[in-house]
């Protein structure tokens, strides 16, 4: 990463701050992430508007990744699944925190770009997967962390059943034709404490490869 791009990241995560409390670790990796990388509009790379990307698909504000970052509380776990890496960049911030990240995406364009963009960085603790989301990953089951980048009514029982005892699952639920950030603590098999979080916009999550 150039001077000039660590400055502009610096500023990234500094706009971040003032709107909300980021962790120290947070702050950093948001510091160390290289935004430009993962988006087609340069120019607006270090601002906090969510832009498009190839696929019809979005990468989500600065604002939001750092929010549902913050509510996954990954900082030094072993294991994170993400479902809908998309550009990259929110696999990206994860890998500065876990140990590993096991990021799906079910459009093979993106997933492909993606693989790219973290050789590109030399990125090793982050593995891309072509394939349907919704059906989890279980060769590397179970999780600490599961972060799905895609809302849904509903989460689906086989990524519950892939996290960890103690585990945190955090989504975009939608309610009341809205969505809002949700965290899922699992205490047992069958008992999951629910906490909702701040309105966000994310694209659906579909069945399937694209």
């Amino acid at each position: 990463m150039t001077n000039l791009q660590s400055i502009k990241c610096k500023r990234l995560a500094d706009e971040i701050a003032d709107e909300i409390e980021l962790t120290p670790a947070v702050y950093n990796a948001i510091c160390e992430t290289q935004r430009e990388i993962f988006v087609q509009n340069v120019a607006q790379a270090y601002t906090l508007n969510a832009q498009p990307i190839a696929g019809n698909q979005w990468i989500s504000s600065p604002l939001t990744v750092a929010k549902m970052t913050l509510a996954l509380e990954c900082e030094d776990v072993d294991n994170v699944l993400e479902i809908g890496c998309g550009s990259g960049y929110q696999a990206a911030i994860l890998s500065k925190l876990a140990h590993r990240v096991f990021s799906m995406e079910r459009i093979g364009e993106l997933a492909n770009t993606a693989k790219k963009r973290f050789e590109i960085l030399g990125t090793r603790n982050v593995i891309v997967r072509y394939d349907d989301g919704t059906n989890g990953w279980s060769s590397y089951a179970p999780y600490d962390r599961i972060l799905l980048s895609a809302a849904s009514m509903q989460v689906p029982q086989v990524l519950f059943k892939q996290l960890k005892i103690g585990g945190i699952l955090v989504a975009p639920m939608v309610k009341n034709n809205k969505q809002y950030i949700t965290k899922y603590i699992k205490h047992s098999e069958n008992d999951y404490e629910e906490i909702c979080f701040d309105e966000c916009a994310f694209v659906p999550l579909l069945n399937g490869r694209a």
